[in-house]
């Protein structure tokens, strides 16, 4: 395909703009039209291949209700060993592309296949993303052919490495470097060689691990308030930026900052703690960072506007279901139960949902429980006149911690709580340990010398109260204060994951899982930080 060559968006009506963000513009009823009007498409394709026959069955559905009533819910395990053998015999469509998840502890990945469709369908979400990320209202973004674009994501066979090669080679965007070019860097890393490429080329749109950016920031800043600046990154070809960006710093009366350097159109970040950030990222960056939700599965599911708040979702990537969560609730806790659904035009604002999906364009999964907690926070965007349920995404449905049955507590609510407190935490991992027949909530961090874990577990279990409904009940109806907090060395965390990386393990496995760590790797913790303590 050859490049895409456009312009800037100059009204809601620019051909460019309908063409990537019109769904914007639908009623809820336009969307399940075009829902309804895929997946009979779909079915249509996939019921004639071995996988489909085997999940389906050898009637196809004739409408969404008999979909819904005759074809089950479906896991990862449902589709092997047809994906693990990866020759795509037996999908509906040869596959063009193979992607893989992050896996888990253990070493398990989830290989996808993405067809030339869904794989130009994604790549096309991935611009609706830009051109929305770079907007300031309906119509008027500032996205420009030649925009320089820094990634800083994970390498392929990952999706967002993938989506990154991919968009560098299809859309008149230029990678500040090419994507595969530092694959074998970790992020941060990766970012900063990222930046000294980009004070001679200068960057437009940023890609990149939120907390990355937060922590980039803070090290800049920490820097030029002790006079290093110069030696940090001054070159000197780059003198002219730096000094002007020296000046904008003096005429506001402050240090220099990351966003006189890089003035940027846009921020685009990834990670639980994006919105959680998002200040800090508009100081250091200039710009609130922009969320869009996305998984190896189901690609691109919903996207941000241009006023940065909750996501809508795209009607033409998956047909979408909801697990209502005292349905996920009650299928936790007996597994045989058959959790039902509903639609998007049947979601209530306030509730939780386990997300359910079912690929278009080719893609292999039916009914497919991709464990996603969302929150439907309202049926519609006032403010940008969109009128389409609006979601958040909460946690991932394994996740979730339950203390007593009054409060789940999700990665997002303990990384807020954190955050709230500004207690300078590196990192942290959390989980629910039985002692003594009591279950405890285990919370194990790293800080700055001079705290104490009592006086550190007493000011979170005051702020969990805060940002939290249930945990506040927690301690006002039956008096428990469940928090206990184990304090590790500084660069615990760092260790652990050079020790990983040493020892061959992927990417996403070096580092600690935030939520319910298994007993391996916090006894790993424990001894890395007692071994130079």
């Amino acid at each position: 395909m050859q490049d895409l060559k456009y312009r800037m968006v100059k009204s809601e009506y620019d051909g460019f703009w309908v063409k990537y963000c019109g769904f914007l513009d639908l009623s809820l009823e336009q969307f399940m039209s075009i829902q309804q009007s895929l997946l009979l498409q779909q079915l249509q394709q996939i019921g004639s291949c071995p996988l489909g026959r085997r999940l389906i069955g050898k009637k196809l559905p004739a409408n969404v209700d008999e979909f819904r009533k005759s074809v089950p819910l479906t896991t990862y395990e449902d589709y092997l060993p047809d994906l693990e053998q990866g020759n795509g015999d037996s999908l509906p469509e040869k596959p063009h592309i193979w992607a893989h998840t992050s896996g888990t502890t253990a070493g398990v990945f989830k290989r996808v296949p993405y067809t030339l469709r869904a794989y130009d369908k994604l790549l096309g979400d991935l611009m609706t993303a830009f051109v929305l990320a770079c907007s300031k209202g309906r119509g008027q973004s500032s996205i420009a052919e030649g925009d320089r674009v820094l990634f800083n994501v994970a390498p392929i066979p990952y999706l967002s490495g993938i989506v990154a090669s991919g968009a560098s080679k299809r859309f008149n965007l230029k990678p500040v470097y090419s994507p595969e070019l530092h694959d074998g860097l970790e992020f941060k890393e990766k970012m900063v060689k990222g930046f000294e490429v980009s004070l001679q080329t200068g960057v437009d749109i940023i890609v990149a691990l939120t907390s990355v950016l937060v922590k980039m920031g803070n090290d800049f800043n920490r820097h030029s308030k002790n006079g290093r600046i110069s030696k940090y990154i001054l070159q000197p070809n780059v003198l002219y930026r730096f000094a002007r960006a020296l000046v904008r710093s003096k005429l506001e009366r402050r240090s220099i900052l990351p966003k006189d350097l890089w003035p940027v159109k846009a921020v685009i970040g990834w990670g639980m703690d994006t919105n959680i950030y998002r200040e800090q990222v508009k100081e250091f960056w200039g710009t609130y960072p922009y969320e869009f939700h996305a998984c190896t599965e189901a690609g691109i599911l919903a996207v941000q506007s241009w006023n940065k708040k909750d996501m809508t979702f795209i009607p033409h990537s998956n047909f979408l279901e909801f697990i209502p969560e005292a349905e996920w609730l009650e299928n936790r806790r007996n597994s045989s139960y058959q959790p039902r659904t509903v639609l998007l035009s049947e979601v209530k604002p306030g509730e939780r949902y386990e997300l359910v999906i079912t690929n278009f364009h080719g893609m292999p999964f039916i009914r497919y429980r991709l464990g996603h907690l969302i929150r439907i926070t309202s049926l519609q965007d006032e403010e940008a006149q969109i009128y389409l349920p609006q979601m958040l995404f909460e946690a991932r449905a394994d996740d979730v911690i339950d203390i007593a049955s009054f409060t789940r507590l999700s990665e997002r609510t303990v990384a807020q709580t954190i955050a709230n407190v500004n207690l300078n935490c590196e990192e942290w991992s959390i989980r629910k340990e039985v002692r003594g027949g009591k279950s405890r909530l285990c919370l194990y961090m790293e800080l700055e010398d001079g705290y104490k874990p009592e006086e550190v577990a007493s000011i979170l279990h005051e702020e969990l109260k805060k940002v939290d409904c249930g945990y506040n009940d927690l301690d006002s109806m039956i008096g428990i204060q469940p928090l206990e907090v184990t304090l590790l060395r500084r660069g615990t965390f760092n260790d652990y994951y050079a020790e990983k990386k040493k020892a061959g393990a992927e990417l996403f496995q070096r580092k600690p899982p935030r939520m319910n760590a298994p007993n391996d790797v916090i006894d790993e913790l424990i001894r890395i930080s007692k071994k130079h303590g």
